[in-house]
């Protein structure tokens, strides 16, 4: 105690010193600690961020609302192919994720004609082919493959989408009226079915590239047009249930 003070009682020039020291290595310390603090800091922040942003993403909060699908579905004939290797092989179709739309591609026949053409490749064996459904000409739709089996239509998308084959009246490829209304109806009711979203409604040609259906290929704005078809008829005739998780588009 003795040498902090001068014989006048002020601090000493040592004990002044020391002092200066003790300040100069509070401040490197307190200057250290906020050097490493600030990124600490800056990390935890970063990781609450992170966290609540994926609290919001689709599908990681569960949520109920409302949403609008056709319960029942439009009338059509059951005329499934006999079980062969060229047109319905028997192959599980364990999930649909997907519609696909086609053309018949030879106008003027008729679904009947279109259906007994794959049937009867079982005996010609000249390709594999086939599928779902079969709307005419005048609106009639033949099933030829269950749901809960594959088709032979749409290439790397068979396994795991419902082909519909459209016929058509001529070279252009345009369904007819009755055809495009037998469409609409069968496709929103399979969008409720296998709770699908437009996006999952597509074109052959979205899948390989070929001109199928053509005028929708060469038409886009009448795909666009077909879309939005499908979602005012399922708002304007579907019916309304609760279901869990994220509405479309979010």
């Amino acid at each position: 105690m003795r040498d902090r003070y001068d014989k006048n009682g002020r601090l000493s020039v040592a004990e002044r010193k020391r002092r200066r020291i003790r300040r100069r290595h509070r401040e490197r310390f307190l200057w250290i600690s906020t050097i490493l603090l600030v990124p600490a800091l800056a990390v935890v922040l970063a990781a609450g961020i992170l966290r609540l942003l994926k609290s919001r993403e689709p599908g990681r909060e569960a949520m109920a609302f409302e949403k609008k699908y056709i319960a029942d579905a439009p009338e059509f004939q059951v005329r499934l192919l006999d079980m062969n290797e060229y047109s319905r092989p028997g192959t599980a179709l364990p999930e649909v994720k997907g519609i696909v739309v086609h053309y018949t591609a030879n106008p003027g026949t008729t679904a009947e004609q279109n259906r007994s053409y794959f049937e009867n490749l079982k005996d010609t064996g000249e390709t594999y082919a086939s599928s779902h459904f079969i709307i005419g000409m005048e609106g009639e739709i033949v099933q030829c493959i269950p749901c809960n089996e594959i088709a032979y239509a749409s290439n790397d998308r068979n396994a795991d989408t419902v082909s519909i084959e459209c016929c058509i009246p001529d070279e252009t490829g345009k369904f007819s009226d009755e055809t495009y209304q037998s469409l609409v109806a069968m496709t929103a009711w399979l969008m409720g079915r296998y709770d699908l979203a437009a996006d999952d409604v597509i074109r052959h040609y979205d899948v390989t590239g070929k001109a199928c259906p053509k005028f929708y290929v060469e038409n886009e704005w009448a795909w666009g047009q077909f879309k939005s078809d499908l979602l005012t008829f399922i708002d304007t005739y579907g019916v309304t249930r609760t279901v869990e998780g994220q509405p479309d588009g979010e």
